[in-house]
């Protein structure tokens, strides 16, 4: 049975609802008790943005690019009901720590409220926030990562080939961020659109094998626009310091229990992929621009609209191609025992909606974001 780690991150606000910057007070509390690592160890070890954890022995509560932030990574985790605990242990223990400071945890991808992001003090984000501007500067997205084993880079790159036209879906089905910054954006995931200004993110085309994968990433560096092999924001890529492919299409999930659906799914379509490179199956020629597109239309209407089905690289409802997705994992489910509750999660999510759906209901409700946000720290605990 292959591994599984998360890292999420989680927005800080205080108790009326509004972002606030005391993400690193509320990890100063966490390093004296044990539970995380301060601004400044974080910047000494000159961690990447994919060291939260998904791939360590322990979880731990570290910093984020905004001081409106905090993230968290699981330990390494065999079971679904492994990722569960660690899930709700470390949003309680992210929660528990900001009260300490006066605020609270929100599992919310963007901020429905307006804000000036502040950017979070160290040698590594000092230069990101130099070198790119309004686009780091406006910055402050949560999203979630998926870690899953892999039996080495040429797996890995097997596996990123065969599950990017997949990856799209995942964003629709996680969708967490409808408002940006005050207003409507029109998109349910506009952390993705936010996401996508990065130079170094989203889908990439077929890799020959790993040695063609470990190239690009040179070649990215060469160019000496990105800082470090942490801004390679790939949609999905291996990590640098686990044995793992890290899925990073996601929007930090509003209910813990649907970031475990999305842990079973993306643990389904890499056991699939490489059963399928073992087997001889080659990866969908499907260009990046398709992919892209298909993103797109992905972070715009979440579950709401009309998908591009990876089959057929045509419309189809939402519900539709998430059952296929279902399908298509369904045997590497059925081979962890994880069948029936992914299968119960992505129908709870088809039957509630997304955390963006959420979202918009209690503002149609009550016209008030702060409402929402609040609305949305009780969902993050439950």
């Amino acid at each position: 049975m292959r591994t599984v780690g998360v890292e999420e991150e989680l927005l800080v606000v205080d108790p009326s609802g509004r972002p606030v910057p005391l993400g690193p007070a509320a990890l100063e509390v966490a390093a004296r008790r044990g539970e995380g690592e301060t601004v400044e160890e974080h910047d000494r070890a000159g961690r990447g943005d994919d060291e939260a954890g998904g791939g360590d022995p322990v979880g731990r509560l570290v910093p984020e690019l905004k001081t409106q932030q905090l993230e968290y990574g699981t330990r390494v985790c065999s079971g679904l009901d492994d990722v569960t605990a660690d899930l709700r242990h470390w949003r309680g223990r992210a929660d528990a720590a900001a009260r300490d400071v006066g605020a609270r945890v929100a599992a919310l991808a963007s901020s429905p409220v307006r804000v000036e992001p502040q950017s979070t003090p160290g040698e590594r984000y000092t230069e990101m926030a130099e070198t790119f501007g309004l686009t780091a500067a406006e910055q402050l997205t949560c999203g979630c990562h998926v870690h899953v084993a892999v039996e080495d880079d040429e797996e890995g790159v097997a596996v990123l080939n065969r599950i990017r036209v997949w990856l799209p879906v995942l964003t629709a089905l996680t969708a967490n961020s409808p408002f940006w910054l005050g207003r409507d954006s029109g998109h349910a995931s506009y952390r993705a659109q936010a996401w996508n200004r990065w130079p170094s993110s989203g889908p990439n085309e077929l890799f020959a094998d790993a040695a063609a994968y470990h190239r690009l990433v040179g070649e990215l560096l060469a160019t000496e626009t990105i800082v470090d092999t942490g801004m390679v924001y790939f949609d999905a890529r291996l990590s640098e310091r686990w044995p793992t492919v890290e899925v990073r299409v996601a929007d930090v999930a509003l209910r813990a229990e649907d970031a475990v659906t999305l842990a079973g799914l993306v643990r389904g379509l890499v056991e699939t992929a490489a059963g399928q490179w073992r087997d001889g199956a080659g990866a969908p020629a499907v260009r990046s621009e398709v992919v892209r597109m298909a993103a797109w239309r992905a972070s715009r209407s979440g579950l709401t609209g009309d998908l591009v089905h990876p089959a057929t690289g045509r419309p189809a409802p939402a519900g539709a191609v998430v059952r296929a997705l279902l399908e298509h994992v369904r045997p590497a489910l059925a081979a962890t025992g994880d069948e029936q509750r992914v299968a119960d999660g992505v129908a709870a999510v088809l039957d509630r909606g997304t955390g963006a759906d959420l979202q918009r209901r209690v503002f149609a409700a009550t016209g008030d974001l702060t409402a929402v946000v609040r609305a949305a720290v009780e969902a993050s605990h439950t």
